[in-house]
């Protein structure tokens, strides 16, 4: 067992058993978290006997599942629910530890375990994220737990929908298209002409700094309150990206790759196609990964300074005076969903088709 996980494994014993003598003392401490504090207590025997790195996963499971059954037992919990609090998240790291371990040495398949391990994380976040709220009765104007959250969004499933039809499907992919793909074009342009490059990749610099609460007004001016004002403000964030990225990434093939290139009598389609293009692509798909969370963020921004009643930023900043908080969450939600979705797709997309750079073969030449 190493050191960090020796740690572990002692600040759970240690904190457990402080947390079952303080609800002894108590004398009405819900049957789960007497069982979970007792467990924990019993941990100080892992520094002595090793067992299964699975008893260490049952252990985090079954605390977590007590935690939340005890949650309504006080208006305010007391200290020793909160050690348990800590106990629970001491055995969950020691958890991921110990399958990392495992996953390092080969001991169970990286492949599949390891999912495991984000998946983990992004449920204890959760996790304490809803005892937290609801332990310490956070008011839900403040923070609404997230199964508060989790209600208005299944009530509020068609609202959700409409709204990120309006943004996403809309704004978010047609100004995304038209952005990345002008950036593209105009790259391939500016690649030819010294002068272009020179003159064009500064401004491109300085157009990339405007914030968009400056742009979002002056395109709802333009293109009205629909969502081609929206559509436009994404163009704006993507394009230059997009360009800045694909010229450097068409200056990547060495001088000796070009050079080989016309000695086999390649013109400049043949080498831009057969050699720059493939050069350029890890920094072309870093431009569109960069851009499919810029264009998300610029469309929600946008809709804030004008838009019909439907949207994403709509729903979000007319709610917020409503004091709708819970609303305003799902809506993050469903965002962030399908940002992560959207990002996923693209570095799917870039596996595919750079499987030769070392990036994607695990940095092996």
């Amino acid at each position: 067992m190493s050191r960090l996980q020796t740690v572990l494994a002692a600040l759970a014993a240690a904190v457990s058993l402080v947390g079952l003598v303080l609800a002894l003392l108590a004398g009405d401490a819900p049957l789960p978290v007497l069982c979970t504090l007792l467990a924990g207590s019993l941990t100080a025997v892992r520094l002595r006997f090793a067992w299964s790195i699975w008893a260490d996963g049952a252990v985090m499971v079954l605390s977590a599942v007590a935690i939340l059954m005890a949650l309504p037992a006080y208006d305010s919990e007391p200290l020793f629910f909160w050690l348990a609090l800590v106990a629970c998240w001491a055995f969950a790291w020691l958890f991921v530890e110990r399958l990392s371990q495992a996953i390092r040495q080969r001991q169970v398949s990286g492949k599949i375990f390891g999912l495991i391990i984000p998946l983990i994380f992004g449920l204890a976040l959760l996790f304490i994220w809803e005892v937290v709220t609801r332990g310490a009765n956070v008011p839900q104007v403040l923070l609404p737990a997230p199964s508060q959250i989790w209600a208005r969004l299944i009530d509020s499933v068609p609202t959700l929908v409409a709204d990120f039809q309006q943004t996403f499907l809309k704004a978010v992919l047609a100004g995304y298209a038209m952005g990345c793909g002008a950036g593209f074009i105009v790259a391939i342009i500016v690649d030819r002409s010294p002068f272009l490059k020179r003159g064009l990749l500064p401004i491109g610099n300085f157009v990339s700094a405007l914030p968009i609460i400056g742009i979002a007004p002056i395109m709802v001016m333009w293109f009205g309150f629909d969502w081609q004002s929206k559509a436009a403000v994404v163009v704006a964030m993507t394009f230059f990206p997009m360009l800045i990225n694909t010229v450097a990434g068409l200056n990547q093939s060495s001088s000796i790759e070009r050079d080989l290139m016309r000695t086999y009598a390649a013109g400049y389609s043949q080498t831009l196609l057969k050699l720059r293009l493939p050069a350029a692509a890890p920094f072309i798909f870093n431009a569109l990964k960069i851009n499919s969370t810029l264009a998300l963020i610029g469309a929600i921004v946008a809709e804030f300074f004008g838009t019909p009643i439907v949207g994403m930023g709509f729903r979000i900043s007319t709610e917020v005076g409503k004091l709708n908080i819970d609303l305003v969450w799902a809506e993050i939600a469903v965002a962030a969903v399908a940002g992560s979705v959207f990002y996923g797709v693209i570095a799917l997309i870039e596996r595919a088709v750079t499987f030769w750079h070392p990036s994607v073969r695990g940095g092996r030449a």
